[in-house]
């Protein structure tokens, strides 16, 4: 059971550290934000508390010590500083691997975590080190009445506390922590033996607490049982009340009592209370907020087999509707378009859930930003446009080590130092853009530099050398940028240890390309290079167009299609170069019964599908199409997986296999195709 809450605790404690990275980038930018410093120190506290909870002693230690340099951030005792911040990102690796192995007892293991900590003590000075709260649990520091206030504090914990984990006592050690503190405990909800829950909490405490400490740093026990607790916290009084004997005297009998003390009578009882009872207006009260739950944590597991469970439903819905038309019966047919509307419907709702955030991912983009500029000795600003984008979270795992690649690309060979750029009339500071937005049913992110370019002549120049082209060949600017993507060519000489060792731009094209996206450049010399990503929403369900080339179904996705038309057979047979002329119009078009090498299927009549390819159109010509479907796309297999124009599969109602096409590859490779004939 308790290897159930570590491993919740470490998953929390990454958002924790996610949330921390956010925060301490953005302070980087306005180091006097008071809202981000305190945004930061929570973070740090939270990590603190749940790693003395939870057995990751040597976590909440070294957490404590980066806590309260934040604290002297935030109370203003010391200033944020660029190496503040640097160190707090090395402080921030330092804790994720820590999260991941435990407490740990190897001796060069403990001497790196003594040299971090010892890092993070010499960031503080000694005089502000000194006049820091206690660690919790460590020293209880000397009380003094000067300056000090009373608290009247109300503990009820929920009934199943404890199964999450939480020990209320550790909440009490803290209070005793921070001041002077007299405690009572009601025990009058315990049920009998026979009824009694050795897993339940079923206690409550008052706590009288005397401390130099702000209202702000006893709520601070609390982070972690907001949602799990009742609690009041009461100013009482300024000085120390506990000093009193007849407060004592009052508590010791409400403890035999058994019942709850109010801030009138432990007011009305103090000797020691100086002017408290005429200060009534000036007490402050804080009663925590309730919080309702807008969202719970899922396993990304439980999602992808809702994702397939639905799958399943819609193959069975298509085999339900087959069955229907077949037997003709109205009440049938009804129930089985009824049970399409629902289906489709919670596919909908299945893969909203399934879709995740770019802004969940981009946070190890601007880390690496920031960390290849400084180690580059350039000033190199990551800005976010569209972050709230979402794509299926398959798709942006498979996204994310192209996106490295590129960004590495651009801080290495984009961005120009600093002194190159204000001799060019440049801005010091470079800029990588990255934008995000709808296209239909695609999602278009943009990587944009402002750096030096890339020269379309030196990529021609360097593909003949590489034997790529011939010297002959005349390509448009855009067949030159694609000369990029071939395997074996870079335009760089040396290896960097940025850039990394002969990963080329071919290999982000592949990747692209696995999760059925596109992927192309653009670039202007001075202005800087444009990558531009065309990926779908979805990987799983896809809304189709069943076709029929000769006795074979294929499946054109329908966010592709443009246009059908049904032509004769003659007019194909009088085409140029596979050029057809529709309404004064010319289209290239590429004839599906070539490509799969089969015959001609329907004799007299052919139907042409413009499909959007990039900035133009371009046919696809079947013998048949036979109406919209909702389409599963299963994955080929090890044997069919270099199937290039292939995405995949779909199983009919009938239990026959359409194959899922790939327009934009298939476009692609016959281009690519007709240049090898043509040279």
């Amino acid at each position: 059971m308790i290897d159930k809450f570590k491993a919740k605790f470490v998953e929390e404690s990454n958002d924790n550290v996610h949330d921390l990275e956010e925060a301490l980038l953005l302070l980087e930018k306005d180091t006097s934000n008071s809202e981000i410093i305190e945004r930061i120190f929570r973070a740090m506290h939270t990590l603190k508390g749940g790693g003395a909870m939870f057995g990751f002693n040597q976590l909440s230690e070294f957490t404590h010590h980066l806590e309260t340099v934040f604290d002297l951030i935030r109370n203003n005792k010391l200033s944020v500083t660029e190496d503040i911040i640097s160190l707090t990102f090395e402080s921030i690796d330092h804790i994720k691997h820590m999260l991941e192995v435990g407490d740990v007892e190897d001796e060069e293991e403990l001497a790196n975590q003594a040299t971090f900590i010892q890092r993070v003590q010499r960031m503080s000075n000694s005089e502000s080190t000194a006049s820091m709260p206690a660690p919790a649990k460590v020293k209880v520091p000397e009380i003094k009445d000067d300056g000090s206030k009373t608290f009247l504090i109300k503990i009820k914990p929920n009934e199943e506390i404890l199964k999450n984990g939480t020990n209320p006592f550790y909440l009490l050690d803290d209070l005793h922590a921070m001041g002077d503190a007299k405690v009572i405990a009601f025990h009058e909800s315990v049920p009998a033996l026979s009824n009694f829950n050795p897993v339940n909490s079923y206690c409550h405490w008052q706590v009288l607490l005397n401390t130099s400490e702000s209202i702000n740093d006893i709520k601070d026990v609390f982070i972690f049982v907001e949602d799990e607790c009742e609690i009041s916290i009461d100013e009482i009084s300024s000085g120390n009340l506990l000093a009193s004997d007849s407060i004592i005297s009052a508590m010791d009998e409400a403890a035999k009592l058994q019942k709850l003390l109010t801030k009138e009578e432990l007011v009305s009882k103090s000797s020691a209370n100086k002017g408290g009872a005429e200060k009534k207006d000036a007490k402050k009260k804080v009663q925590l907020k309730e919080h309702k739950i807008s969202s719970i944590r899922v396993n990304s597991t439980k999602i992808d087999e809702l994702v397939n469970l639905v799958s399943e439903l819609v193959t069975i819905q298509a085999q339900l509707n087959l069955f229907a038309e077949n037997d003709g019966n109205p009440a049938v047919l009804a129930l089985a378009e009824n049970i399409q509307k629902l289906s489709r419907q919670l596919r909908d709702n299945a893969f909203s859930i399934s879709l995740i955030p770019l802004q969940s991912e981009l946070m190890r983009f601007q880390r690496l930003v920031r960390d290849l500029s400084k180690e580059l000795d350039k000033d190199i600003e990551f800005v976010i446009e569209g972050g709230d984008i979402e794509l299926d979270k398959n798709i942006i795992e498979h996204l994310t080590d192209p996106l490295l690649h590129i960004i590495r690309n651009a801080v290495d060979h984009g961005i120009e130092m600093p002194d190159e750029r204000i001799k060019s009339g440049k801005s010091p500071k470079g800029t990588i853009l990255f934008k995000a937005y709808y296209s239909g049913a695609s999602v278009m992110v943009e990587l944009m530099d402002d750096g030096k370019g890339i020269d379309p002549e030196f990529i021609r120049n360097k593909a003949i050398s590489k034997g790529l082209i011939d010297a002959n060949t005349e390509l448009s600017r855009k067949e030159i940028f694609e000369l990029v993507f071939l395997s074996g060519f870079s335009t760089k000489e040396e290896v960097t240890d940025v850039s990394g060792r002969g990963v080329g731009m071919d290999v982000v094209k592949k990747k692209i390309g696995e999760i059925r996206g596109e992927v192309s450049l653009d670039s202007e010399i001075g202005k800087g290079t444009t990558l531009t990503l065309e990926l779908p929403m979805t990987l799983s369900i896809i809304d189709g167009l069943l076709v029929k080339v000769n006795k074979n179904q294929y499946v054109i996705p329908i966010a592709n299609i443009e246009k059908i038309f049904a032509l004769d057979t003659v007019s194909f047979g009088k085409t140029f170069n596979h050029v057809v002329n529709i309404d004064e119009e010319q289209y290239p078009f590429i004839d599906l019964r070539e490509t799969f090498d089969t015959e001609l299927g329907n004799k007299g009549t052919e139907q042409l599908i413009l499909v959007k390819y990039e900035d133009r159109k371009v046919g696809l010509l079947v013998d048949q199409v036979i109406g919209e479907y909702q389409t599963v796309v299963k994955p080929l297999g090890r044997f069919l997986k270099k199937q290039e124009n292939i995405s995949g599969a779909s199983i009919m109602g009938d239990g026959t296999i359409a194959l899922v096409i790939d327009t934009n590859r298939l476009i692609h490779n016959n281009a690519i195709k007709k240049y090898r004939t043509k040279n």
